[in-house]
């Protein structure tokens, strides 16, 4: 699925978004200062394996917080968490670094990514998220975000992601 794909689907679902286009984003610090503001939980996406790279993990936090793996990977019951490679990157979620979203769970078909939301972030009414691509941002109803979560058969386990 690429953006406009995304794009449809979410109108199928009768998610109503809002949108902004900006310049690529690749980081967080390139987020803060180029997305304009928008209300909702801004976030980040970590698209994490274990050790055996058995397990794939999509773990979405606020976009300040500093993620302690490993205290992390106590709380998901995994051994060993580090990044994922970009080639697992896009092979799972078909989206290149810069462009991780929890909206890349629509090409997830096999459902091999276990998805883990940060409690601060699912609380939010609004979440933020990049539509698979870097150069646009989303602002998602949560209840409209679990909509699109129960279609994709991706259900979130909400958990407290420890800080660094």
């Amino acid at each position: 699925m690429d953006h406009d794909d995304l794009v449809a689907l979410l109108a199928r679902l009768d998610i109503d978004c809002v949108r902004v286009d900006h310049p690529a984003v690749f980081t967080v610090e390139e987020s803060d200062r180029l997305v304009p503001a928008m209300r909702g939980a801004r976030t980040k996406n970590l698209f994490l394996r274990d050790k055996k790279g058995r397990r794939h993990l999509l773990v979405v936090a606020a976009h300040d917080k500093r993620v302690d793996l490993k205290r992390l990977a106590d709380v998901v019951d995994a051994k060993g968490l580090s990044l994922a490679s970009d080639e697992r990157l896009l092979a799972h979620l078909g989206v290149t670094p810069g462009s991780v979203s929890i909206l890349a769970l629509a090409n997830d078909g096999a459902r091999a990514v276990e998805l883990f939301v940060d409690r601060d972030v699912w609380r939010q009414d609004t979440v933020l998220a990049h539509p698979l691509v870097n150069t646009a941002t989303l602002a998602i109803p949560r209840e409209g975000l679990a909509r699109f979560l129960a279609h994709t058969g991706h259900a979130p386990t909400v958990v407290d992601v420890p800080a660094a």
